[in-house]
């Protein structure tokens, strides 16, 4: 009787343990910043930039990266050292990849270190919800759902090197996505403010634009520039 109940005891600890450890997993992020960033930003900078080896993208905004985030404000990152970025496990997905998340570092690169980057340091950090695979397909689905640049040009705002209000660009895509966006500037090469990245919040199944629960630190001026690419 008293060996059953023992065994009982240790059945019932180990079903708590696993419980805990399955929600120490399922909770290691609070929710995903899904970045794109507008090249003429990122190169119109003391910085410069140099086009893929694929040759200049095209004018529109690219993924910068799909970023787990905790309600206070920190992130996890490089969570995994033994998942290292395999690119042959998105073979499928590398010609989309090349027209949507472009590499703009120098040297001229292919993408993979970029990539290489973002799931080492980022993806690594949401395999409890998505693997390789699904981590660079759920961004890239999220960047034909999150159309940047159709939704700017659609309020009258456009690429052509002239100045917007902040609360114009953020105004305009709260009303083609339903939600508030950060906007991130940079200084271009004079040390006008200009528009750099856009933050979008979604929720931890990489599927569904959320409200941001915070948002990144960094301030723009009233008026930024919006650079031709």
């Amino acid at each position: 009787m008293e060996s059953t109940k023992s065994a009982n005891l240790m059945i019932i600890k180990l079903l708590i343990i696993q419980c805990l450890a399955f929600v120490c997993i399922a909770q290691d992020f609070d929710f995903f910043y899904f970045v794109q960033q507008w090249p003429g930003s990122y190169c119109d900078s003391k910085q410069s930039c140099c086009y893929p080896s694929t040759g200049k993208p095209a004018s529109d905004f690219g993924v910068h990266g799909l970023w787990p985030n905790y309600k206070d404000g920190s992130y996890p990152s490089n969570c995994d050292p033994d998942a290292p970025f395999d690119p042959s496990k998105i073979s499928d997905l590398r010609s989309n990849m090349q027209k949507e998340w472009p590499t703009l570092a120098c040297p001229s690169g292919n993408g993979l270190e970029f990539w290489g980057h973002e799931w080492t340091k980022h993806g690594t950090c949401s395999e409890s919800v998505l693997d390789q695979h699904d981590y660079f397909a759920t961004t890239l689905s999220l960047k034909n759902q999150v159309n940047l640049l159709q939704t700017l040009e659609n309020a009258g705002i456009h690429p052509d090197g002239g100045s917007y209000s902040l609360q114009s660009i953020k105004s305009a895509i709260e009303q083609g996505t339903g939600f508030t966006p950060f906007i991130e500037c940079n200084v271009d090469s004079s040390g006008n403010s200009q528009l750099y990245q856009v933050y979008m919040c979604v929720d931890t199944s990489g599927s569904n634009l959320i409200a941001c629960p915070v948002f990144p630190h960094g301030k723009c001026g009233s008026q930024i520039e919006f650079p031709t690419f």
